[in-house]
Parts: structure tokens; C-alpha cells; sequence
């Protein structure tokens, strides 16, 4: 006899990076990007238009597996671990902006790309706004997810040290575990998967080293200094597709409504039942938004 446990148990669905990807074409590898070895996944048309997926602060391409899918059916899709994340190359200097900037027009080279549109996730939009300002030629259009760069916030900058720096100096699952509650609002998209990748991310020799080099933006005098000005916000000329997670008021929802507004270009959609990844904890939702917005913007 099924007892309402066992029914509930059966309805929910069960998530992981090789559920959202299981009925997926795709192929991972590493590339020399600049000199750096980057590893990335491709999915979708390689004579597709080009569509890059930058994630955020220490993370790494699994973030965008519930969107590969639904993109990739249109475009010709790139998820990479940047510059020190993920499994990537982590040269000993510190990770500012241009420097990631640097390693996306890199790679985008070292896979024959020469124009493409950018979805960014919080440090990821943040690279993707000033990668637009600095090389307009190259891009086609921006979706910007958990918006960044504009503002700054001390107690968020504590907090993001502070579950980073714990997790990576002993990278225990309930470490590792501690930096989704800040990602993911909804304990059940926390997945094991996103969990074990990251656990195994931060036990690579000198990752203690990279990992400092990748919070430097949280260190008040270097954010500063890369931040992008309300006159620059208002000289982005790319199409641009801003998503504000309303359930989780914090400095990223202020930073979307508030570029929404600076952007030539901008639309602005909101999404519930998330906080810093909606593209993963609503992909119904932010998938459906982002073609629609590109299949208006893109040739």
C-alpha cells in the first residue's frame, strides 16, 4: 500500500546535471584560450549564431545544464569555466574584470567565434557588461542574470568570503553544501551534483591561492575600481535582457531594476521561485524569456 510519504516521494521530480542533459547532443573539452586550459561544454549547431554562458564568482559551467538544452536547439551553445573556477587554468594573479574580460575574448577566438550574445550570472553579467563596453563589435546581444556591477554591499561582500573561504579550506559536504543556501532559494534544487563538482573543484592543489585571487573583487578598494559607472550602464548599446528574481530582495534584484532603467536597449522580466540562478531553479520561465528575447534580437 502507498502510504502519502511514498506518493509525495514519486511526484517530485528528481534533478541532476545529467537529468536536464540526458537527451542533450553535446561534448565537453579543454581549449588553450590565451594560454589559459579552459575546459567548456558545446552544445547546438556549430553554424548556429553563437551564444556564450558565463557563470559567477568560483563556479562553473554546470550552472546553465537546465538551459543547454532549450538553447541549443537554435544556437550554437558555449558554457566555459572561466579564468581560476571550475576546472580551468588558475594563473597567480588576481582576477579583475579585464582579466576575465580577456579570457572571454580568448576563448571565443580559440573556438573561431566573432560576434556572440552573453548570458551572465551575477560575476558572469558583470564580465558580460564590460566585455560589451570594451568590444561592441563582438557582441550580439546580453541576458544578465543576478545582475552585477554596479553596486557594492558590505555585508553581502562578508558573506560571499566567508562561505567561500570556509568551503575551500576544508572542503567537507556540509562546507560545500553552505554556499548553495546563498545560490539556490529552494532546499531541493540544491542538487548533490552541483555539491560533488564544487567539492571537487576546491580540493585541486592551490586552490586556496586561486580562490583568493577570485574574491578580490570583494575586497573594497579593487571592487571599486572595476565597477561599471551609471554613464557606462547608459552607453551599452547591445540588446539587453535583464532578469530580476523578485522572491529574494537583495543587492542583485536592486542592481537588475536599477540597470533596466540605465540601459538604452532593456527589457526587464521577472521571475519567482528563485533567487540567484533563476536560469536553473525557473528554467521554464527563464528559458522561455531568453528565446523569445533573442529570437527578436538575433539575425
Amino acid at each position: 500500500m502507498k502510504t502519502e510519504a511514498h506518493t509525495a516521494e514519486v511526484a517530485k521530480p528528481f534533478r541532476s546535471v545529467w537529468s536536464e542533459l540526458r537527451e542533450t547532443s553535446f561534448r565537453q573539452g579543454w581549449i588553450d584560450a590565451g594560454g589559459i586550459r579552459t575546459r567548456y561544454v558545446q552544445a547546438g549547431p556549430e553554424d548556429g549564431p553563437p551564444l556564450l554562458m558565463v557563470h559567477g564568482t568560483g563556479g562553473s559551467w554546470e550552472c546553465f545544464c537546465a538551459n543547454l538544452a532549450a538553447f541549443s536547439k537554435h544556437y550554437n551553445c558555449y558554457a566555459f569555466d572561466t579564468i581560476g573556477s571550475g576546472f580551468s587554468g588558475k594563473p597567480d594573479i588576481d582576477y579583475e574584470i579585464p582579466v576575465y574580460v580577456e579570457h572571454v575574448r580568448n576563448f571565443m577566438q580559440a573556438v573561431g567565434i566573432d560576434k556572440a550574445s552573453i548570458i551572465g550570472v551575477s560575476l558572469g553579467a558583470w564580465i558580460a557588461v564590460r566585455f560589451a563596453l570594451m568590444h561592441p563589435e563582438k557582441t550580439q546581444s546580453l541576458m544578465l542574470i543576478s545582475a552585477a556591477g554596479l553596486l557594492t554591499d558590505a555585508q553581502t561582500s562578508t558573506e560571499i568570503k566567508g562561505a567561500r573561504y570556509k568551503a575551500v579550506d576544508d572542503p567537507s559536504w556540509a562546507n560545500v553544501s553552505a554556499v548553495f543556501k546563498g545560490l539556490i532559494l529552494e532546499e531541493q534544487n540544491r542538487i548533490d551534483d552541483f555539491v560533488g563538482v564544487r567539492q571537487a573543484v576546491y580540493q585541486q592543489p592551490g586552490m586556496r591561492r586561486a580562490m583568493e585571487h577570485i574574491l578580490c573583487l570583494q575586497e573594497p578598494h579593487m571592487r571599486a575600481r572595476n565597477l561599471i559607472a551609471e554613464d557606462e550602464w547608459r552607453s551599452l548599446q547591445a540588446p539587453t535582457l535583464v532578469i530580476g528574481a523578485v522572491d529574494h530582495k537583495d543587492i542583485f534584484l536592486e542592481t537588475a531594476q536599477r540597470v533596466s532603467k540605465l540601459i538604452p536597449k532593456a527589457e526587464y522580466v521577472e521571475i519567482r521561485r528563485s533567487s540567484h540562478w533563476s536560469q536553473f531553479e525557473s528554467p521554464e520561465d527563464f528559458n522561455r524569456a531568453g528565446l523569445d528575447f533573442m529570437q527578436r534580437t538575433v539575425s
